[in-house]
């Protein structure tokens, strides 16, 4: 009978004492979201008919989810402790407008977030460009804010209803596209040639970098497309390569290609275009 009488005492002041009520409440709050946030973990990493960025990708944003309802259920149970909120809610009209309009960043933010998961925009880990001004590794995907590694290492946080454009480098695929502009003194014949030679040495020695399909044959192989300008900015022919290849190695191929490219431009001594700047008679004199 002592243990009941001591239970029984001690559940009156839990219930008697709000204090007490709302660091049970905190605690329990915390452990169920241990549990939740453990329950995904395990289940994701089990999950292997997922690819490894969608997981990484729906991993950051259940999370996100968790810690929101967590955080405002502690808010309104702590407020109902004080005030009553189901009259408040009932009453309050007006203070419903006032505090609607004031959360319309936070709606926009979190629907926008919600959006990004649904139509599947970027994925964790993926290069992007955001707004044509931020360019990063994707390091965070959050209910209200998106997270990207910029090359120089600074961490950029940007809240998803700012984001306007999205340009993915790692969607399954990208095209490498090289120009090249030489000046017009030289035979088009010749730079033709010399690149279709390039395009040789580029399928054989970034054979692995290239796109194939599930029969292991290459999708799209490095080629000459062709002449793409024949003045291009009043500076010369410009010619284009370009080669599909797999999304993950598309800067090493970029750069390997350009590589390529320029040692069999130089060993033929084929000239560049350069930037000319022509200057009248009265600016002749000026400058005199």
């Amino acid at each position: 009978m002592d243990f009941f009488d001591f239970d029984n005492k001690y559940a009156n002041l839990l219930t008697s004492s709000p204090v007490l009520r709302i660091l049970a409440t905190a605690v329990t709050i915390f452990i169920m979201v241990f549990l939740l946030r453990k329950l995904l973990r395990t289940f994701f990493s089990k999950a292997s008919f997922i690819e490894a960025r969608k997981v990484n990708t729906l991993e950051a944003m259940m999370y996100s989810l968790i810690n929101y309802a967590a955080v405002l259920s502690f808010i309104f149970i702590l407020l109902s402790e004080w005030i009553e909120i189901g009259r408040i809610l009932a009453g309050a009209g007006v203070l419903g407008l006032i505090i609607g309009f004031g959360a319309q960043s936070l709606i926009k933010d979190f629907f926008s977030g919600l959006f990004l998961l649904y139509e599947k925009q970027l994925h964790k880990g993926d290069f992007i460009t955001l707004n044509d001004k931020f360019h990063g590794t994707v390091e965070d995907i959050g209910l209200r804010f998106l997270k990207i590694r910029e090359w120089s290492g600074k961490l950029l946080t940007i809240s998803n209803g700012q984001i306007n454009t999205i340009e993915n480098y790692n969607f399954e695929h990208m095209r490498v596209i090289e120009h090249v502009t030489t000046t017009f003194n030289e035979d088009p014949r010749k730079v033709v040639s010399v690149l279709e030679e390039a395009c040789v040495r580029l399928n054989e020695e970034l054979h692995e970098y290239l796109l194939k399909d599930l029969k292991g044959d290459v999708v799209e192989p490095f080629q000459m497309y062709g002449m793409s300008s024949l003045n291009h900015e009043h500076r010369g022919y410009q010619y284009t390569v370009t080669g599909l290849v797999q999304d993950l190695v598309y800067w090493t191929a970029s750069k390997e290609t350009r590589y390529i490219i320029a040692e069999a431009m130089y060993d033929h001594q084929i000239a560049m275009a350069e930037q000319r700047v022509q200057l009248n008679a009265n600016q002749d004199k000026d400058l005199l």
